[in-house]
């Protein structure tokens, strides 16, 4: 099992790192390549770069992915496809998108776009709280336990 990070707006990049390198577990960072950075990781976490078009860090992520995988996303469009490979999908606010809940989430990602493209203005996403932070910490160790036996 590998946890795959859509990173280029990812802010819990270094909780995923702290917590997978405590269970061994592989963090592939999928990022753009003008997010590109010098910053060293630890062993367990590797770095891909990829182009800066709309979609290339999700076309990666999978081509990587396998059944089992964590994948780490705000992104439904990916989330919808990596739980169509069997993977396990959350999102950094603390959730975990499921097949009960993503044609919810890309219904109402598909009618915000429809409003935006009619000149209406849609709010962004709620800026990340601690709690928010708490949530996903707390998932995302409840997560890489089970995974250890699946």
């Amino acid at each position: 099992m590998k946890v795959y990070v859509d990173a280029d707006a990812c802010p819990v990049k270094n909780t995923i790192i702290q917590e997978a390198g405590k269970k061994n577990i592989s963090v592939i960072l999928v990022t753009s390549i003008s997010h590109f950075s010098l910053q060293e990781y630890p062993y367990w976490v590797e770095t891909i770069y990829v182009d800066t078009g709309a979609d290339a860090a999700d076309y990666r992520i999978m081509k990587l992915v396998e059944k089992g995988d964590i994948v780490i996303t705000q992104d439904y469009g990916l989330a919808s496809l990596a739980l169509a490979k069997g993977c396990h999908v959350l999102h950094h606010k603390g959730f975990a998108y499921t097949n009960n809940n993503i044609d919810q989430l890309l219904q109402s990602r598909y009618l915000s776009a429809k409003e935006r493209r009619s000149g209406k203005h849609t709010k962004g996403p709620k800026a990340l709280t601690e709690e928010d932070r708490e949530k996903f910490l707390e998932l995302f160790q409840k997560y890489l336990s089970q995974c250890n036996w699946l």
